[in-house]
């Protein structure tokens, strides 16, 4: 069963464009979508962690607002970063499920039971599941809603949204 998810933030947590305003503050959009997904993900008891090479206040806005508890920003090698959460939660990679969508996501992809990359993620990622959505527009409420169905935990979801 899997226990935990993998987040990348830029290109499937966001489209991948990074905005910056005039007075030099980063913005990036999010999907409700999305963020309704992890939020009925958490309610189950399930984990997510937020691995990104990038560091960015916007996403540690949206974590605390999402109430994620494991946010690790400028991570450059995220297998050992995520090695790191897993002992810390007493997991194995066999219980875990990430999304990425490029070169610096190879080799946490092919460590979990459960690889997913957005639509428009590079195409040289071989995964376990190419999603229909593309990355900020609802690829990670896709993903969760497939591990809920790989989990067997239909009947559990479907009481979170009544």
């Amino acid at each position: 069963m899997i226990e935990l998810i993998f987040l990348d933030i830029d290109g499937c947590l966001t489209d991948g464009k990074i905005i910056y305003t005039s007075d030099n503050k980063e913005i990036k959009e999010f999907h409700v979508h999305d963020g309704a997904a992890i939020e009925a993900w958490l309610k189950l008891g399930k984990k997510i962690a937020i691995i990104t090479g990038r560091k960015s206040e916007c996403v540690a806005t949206r974590a605390e607002d999402l109430k994620i508890d494991f946010v690790y920003q400028g991570v450059k090698d995220k297998l050992t970063c995520a090695k790191s959460v897993l002992k810390s939660l007493k997991l194995n990679f066999k219980q875990s499920a990430a999304i990425g969508d490029y070169y610096n996501d190879i080799a946490l992809l092919e460590a979990v039971k459960l690889s997913f990359k957005p639509k428009n993620a590079h195409k040289a990622l071989k995964v376990d599941k190419s999603l229909a959505h593309k990355g900020g527009d609802g690829a990670v409420a896709e993903m969760i809603e497939y591990i809920i169905k790989y989990n067997k935990m239909q009947r559990e979801w479907n009481e979170l949204w009544r």
